[in-house]
């Protein structure tokens, strides 16, 4: 409620498995709490599995991987190329792995909204090789619980021990033991045996059922809850009695190979399920919820406070597990390791005599770690939820330059949580120390733009992938930890979370090649008002530009993109060596942002400062007059990567916030000037260094990721971007009406219209559409349809439905097509729901999946029509996923919900792979045109209808998003307004748009 203290705390959870043989597959994995040991989707688990349940909200992805060696792009400090037989390439990897975790999060619905990526092979001075070539892929997410559920309940005797998800297979097998080992050292038998596969359909499901007993609050019926991952049933099921000791008959798992050995049963780490302790009386409701949403629920046996864990084997009687607790899970022995530190390997960075700024910069911005990301922000869900206030991409382009991600704890309120990620595993090469603490920096100086309750409430999951084992190294990581150690107490904030990976080296032809020193730093914290925050994009040209120094104004080049680019990492590296300058730095940017005293803030890190200013014009659209003055070089001036933030002020508020942050301890500069004229001028101690059109420095800084999106998409569709992206003006968005509130006491009468928000196996967007309904007036029921196929609801009672958004049977079938045989081919439902479509006093929505569902059951946009002459929603031109914030436009039509927004221009969210409008038959679209059932179409910047690509997203006729009904009671549409019907969940808005109560999309929900 509005202006009560939430009972919600939040919690995070990392994940960061490598990938092994199978490279679109992910093996096993370690999560940060307590026996939560977990494989693919293992961060969704991981925030499941915390108290006795806690709610998914979102997720983080980061990929490290070595050369990329992208054919015909050849990148001049790409000189290793031989790679480990049994791996694939870095260039599939970085493809093929975030397509596994961005198809991942689009199926189970958890938006990815921040992350970072790096490539790195060469060999160093004294001729070591280091490379990702045993790669990273990392996943963390953020969610909340319950404050009444933090504390999992005592384990008592006669307890029920239960498991919930999907069937056994023989799959991550031995994957704990194939991860601690260095690649090479085992067998590749066993490295293909650990991977495993990931269901996010069934991980969605049984979330459903946790999230159900989650609701009961204080009530929740479970009792002890413990996700599945490394060790499989072994493990997770010993800790579910650890302190009381069970009993469990292992022929009770649901087995989906009946080949599976009672060992292999017992430890494999098939995914997507959770251990749980439910007292006898509540289990029938339990299984009521399993069954509602169609998940395994196994009573496998029970709490008998022995002290002892004891597996039974029905089939043959047998008893293969009798153990002590005590004895398994009492103090293990420490051991003692030796190490020394190994002898320098750096040198002073030299570049080359011919070196220009624009010819560095060209380097440099070709480094992914450093350019456009939009290769991996555009295939991922990063609006599904409604709750996403901040992702990867900002500014009227939504370039991916964000520093934080924002997530809101609900529709009805503003409080949330902000996170940021800091990660500088180059650094670490050089001083593992001083990387370290770079790390931490990097994290706060991302998290400073958006306002947090308080600094010392912050905390953070830390993530460790290193080769400790081998010489030198296990010294290296004692350092680094030290070193974070000492500087996070001197900030104030903690680790509450973490995980390692401790087998970073790989073989190449009898070398060990050891993947960089990775530490990364996720950090999270309460936001009192999502709305409270900064991105990088250039809000108004003609402003001022103001470098905010944090470090003590050294410009080192070790560990920096510069130097990866001209072959060297350098001998001394930026450091934080100042924390507490870090901290009021860190304090007076939330002051300036939570005033209103700056309308953009970047932080200074990969690429340098000149990156940092750049990145700000290109989000912007918009030009930019540096004038730097130093004592160093040009190069150290502009690509050193020491701790640093620039902000953009009105120039009237200049010295103030200047004299602001001088109170502070801060030094402070002007540094120059913001322009409409899209141009860029830099000057060093008078003299100009850079004189350049931004389109084309925007140019060079895409085109790694151009290259990248050439791979993995349309070449057609690409190039289309391509061309569009560095022209653009931005969007022009048109109200022809004011968005208003509706009146509170909609919400609050005895009697309302009742609407049923329908969904099936893998819907994913009931949520946000419950909420628009909600606020709207509503009462609003969540209908799956289980409920309409065992008689539980059926549709005579409604006014309303709503058909929401997803992958209804994970897409399988081809979008929505196993959502409308479970109507078509049930002659009961589809009478029930025919009779609902011929009622005048009812209407409908589809949107995304729905849209998909309404074509598919003849609903738009008429009923009768022959199968072969139907419209439908088929794949998009691009051959991908689609997730953007476009521009459409609101047509004259029918349509009873879009009443009084004709001419609306305005931004909206899609998330979709199969969007495009299909007419097989052309007379049908003639009429449909000729009839205005297109009541909403794709626009480009000039406000046109447009078919071209990206705005556009899927390539539909004459630009159509959406059709109606003749009489204007159903519609279906693409775009999600849903999860757009307030302002602050909009990716972009115009500044003169900011203060609007309502989005012109809560319309739509008022008029139903």
């Amino acid at each position: 409620n509005p202006g009560e203290p939430s009972p919600f705390v939040t919690v995070s959870a990392t994940y960061h498995p490598l990938l092994t043989a199978e490279t679109h597959n992910f093996p096993t994995g370690v999560a940060p709490f307590p026996g939560a040991e977990t494989g693919t989707g293992g961060r969704i688990r991981d925030v499941q599995g915390t108290g006795r349940g806690a709610y998914v909200v979102a997720g983080t992805a980061g990929y490290c991987v070595g050369n990329l060696n992208i054919p015909g792009y050849q990148l001049d400090w790409e000189k290793e190329s031989k790679q480990p037989d049994n791996l694939a390439t870095p260039l599939e990897i970085e493809i093929e792995a975030s397509n596994g975790a961005s198809d991942y999060g689009n199926k189970f619905g958890e938006p990815v909204i921040q992350g970072f990526t790096r490539s790195f092979d060469m060999r160093l001075g004294d001729g070591e090789r280091w490379g990702f070539l045993k790669p990273i892929m990392f996943t963390g997410g953020i969610g909340q619980i319950d404050g009444r559920l933090t504390e999992k309940k005592a384990q008592e005797k006669g307890m029920l021990i239960v498991q919930i998800g999907g069937p056994a297979y023989r799959v991550g097998f031995g994957g704990g033991a194939a991860s601690s080992m260095l690649q090479g050292e085992n067998v590749s038998d066993l490295d293909f045996d650990a991977v495993q596969r990931g269901d996010a359909e069934m991980e969605q499901k049984m979330n459903r059922v946790i999230r159900a007993c989650n609701e009961m609050g204080g009530k929740s019926i479970i009792d002890v809850i413990h996700d599945q991952g490394a060790g499989g049933p072994a493990n997770v099921l010993k800790e579910l009695v650890e302190e009381s000791g069970g009993r469990i008959d292992i022929r009770k798992i649901n087995v989906g190979d009946p080949t599976m050995s009672v060992l292999e049963i017992y430890v494999a780490e098939y995914q997507e399920r959770s251990g749980l302790l439910i007292s006898p009386e509540n289990i029938d409701q339990f299984k009521e919820i399993c069954r509602r949403e169609k998940v395994n629920c196994e009573v496998l046996g029970e709490v008998t406070g022995d002290l002892r864990f004891v597996v039974d084997d029905s089939q043959d009687g047998s008893t293969p597990v009798d153990i002590d607790l005590d004895a398994l899970l009492g103090s293990i022995p420490q051991k003692t390791f030796s190490d020394v530190h190994s002898n320098g390997r750096t040198k002073p960075v030299l570049l080359p005599r011919d070196i220009s700024v624009k010819k560095a910069l060209e380097q440099v911005f070709k480094l992914v770690s450093v350019g456009s990301k939009r290769f991996l922000t555009n295939k991922v869900d990063r609006a599904v939820t409604g709750l996403i206030a901040q992702q990867q991409c900002c500014g009227p382009l939504q370039l991916t330059v964000a520093d934080s991600a924002v997530i809101a704890q609900s529709h009805f309120g503003l409080t949330g949580v902000g996170t940021a990620i800091g990660e500088q595993s180059i650094k670490m090469l050089v001083d593992p120390a001083a990387g370290a603490r770079m790390a931490l920096g990097e994290s706060l100086t991302n998290l400073a733009s958006v306002v947090v309750e308080d600094l010392e409430q912050i905390k953070c999951s830390a993530n460790w992938m290193w080769a400790p084992k081998l010489p030198g190294e296990g010294v290296a990581i004692r350092d680094a930890v030290r070193a974070m150690r000492d500087s996070m107490i001197e900030i104030g904030i903690g680790v509450d979370g973490g995980k390692d990976s401790l087998s970073m080296a790989t073989m190449v032809d009898d070398e060990v090649v050891k993947s960089p020193r990775q530490l990364v730093i996720s950090l999270y914290a309460a936001v009192p008002d999502v709305r409270k925050k900064v991105t990088p994009d250039i809000k108004q040209p003609g402003s001022a530009l103001i470098f905010i120094e944090l470090s003590t104004g050294k410009e080192r080049l070790g560990g920096s993109a510069l130097a990866q680019v001209y072959g060297q990492i350098g001998e001394i590296s930026p450091d934080m060596e100042d924390a507490l300058l870090v901290r009021r730095g860190f304090e007076a940017i939330q002051r300036l942002v939570s005033d209103g005293l700056i309308s953009a803030g970047h932080d200074r890190s990969d690429g340098g400062l000149i990156t940092t200013v750049l990145e700000m014009a290109f989000a912007g659209n918009c030009g930019l007059a540096v004038n730097l003055e130093g004592e160093s070089s040009v190069f150290k001036k502009l690509f050193s990567e020491e701790l640093g933030y620039v902000v953009e002020c009105q120039e009237t508020e200049a010295n103030l916030v200047i004299s602001l942050l001088a109170d502070a301890g801060i030094i402070a500069q002007r540094i120059g000037t913001t322009t409409i004229d899209p141009q860029i001028s830099i000057t060093f101690n008078g003299q100009r260094v850079l004189a350049e059109p931004m389109e084309e420095l925007r140019r060079l800084w895409e085109e790694t990721s151009y290259q990248l999106e050439r791979l993995q998409a349309d070449p057609v569709c690409v190039d289309q971007e391509k061309e569009q992206i560095y022209r653009r003006s931005g969007p022009s968005y048109h109200l022809s009406f004011t968005p208003e509130l509706p009146d509170r006491n909609l919400q609050t009468r005895s009697v309302k219209p009742k609407v049923a928000i329908l969904r099936d196996e893998g819907s994913n967007s009931d949520r946000e559409m419950s909420s628009a309904f909600y606020l709207a007036g509503f009462e609003v029921w969540d209908i799956s349809m289980t409920d309409l196929l065992e008689g539980r609801a059926t549709l005579d009672e409604f006014r309303g439905l709503a058909a929401v958004g997803g992958f209804s049977y994970a897409d399988v079938p081809e979008s929505a097509k196993g959502w409308a045989a479970t109507i078509r081919f049930n002659d009961r439902l589809k009478q029930q729901f025919e009779s609902f479509y011929q009622r005048p006093d009812t209407f409908s929505l589809g949107v995304c999946n729905g849209c998909q569902l309404f074509g598919l059951i003849g609903w738009v946009p008429w009923a009768g029509l022959n199968p072969p002459q139907q419209p439908r929603f088929v794949r998009n031109n691009s051959g991908r996923f689609e997730s953007r914030w476009v521009t459409v436009k609101v047509n004259n039509s029918p349509a009873i919900m879009l009443e009084g927004m004709d001419d609306l221009v305005f931004g909206i969210h899609v998330d979709h792979g199969e969007g495009r409008l299909h007419f097989p038959d052309s007379e049908i679209e003639r009429q449909v045109i000729d009839q205005s059932l297109t009541p909403l179409v794709y626009v480009d910047d000039n406000s046109e209808a447009t078919e071209i690509y990206p705005f556009n997203p899927n390539g539909s006729p004459q630009g159509i998003a959406g059709l109606c009904s003749p009489d204007g009671r159903h519609l279906a549409m693409m775009p999600h307004p849903e999860r757009v019907f307030l302002p602050w969940q909009a990716h972009w808005l115009p500044e003169e748009m900011k203060e609007l109560e309502a989005s012109p999309w809560l319309k739509m929900f008022c008029n139903a």
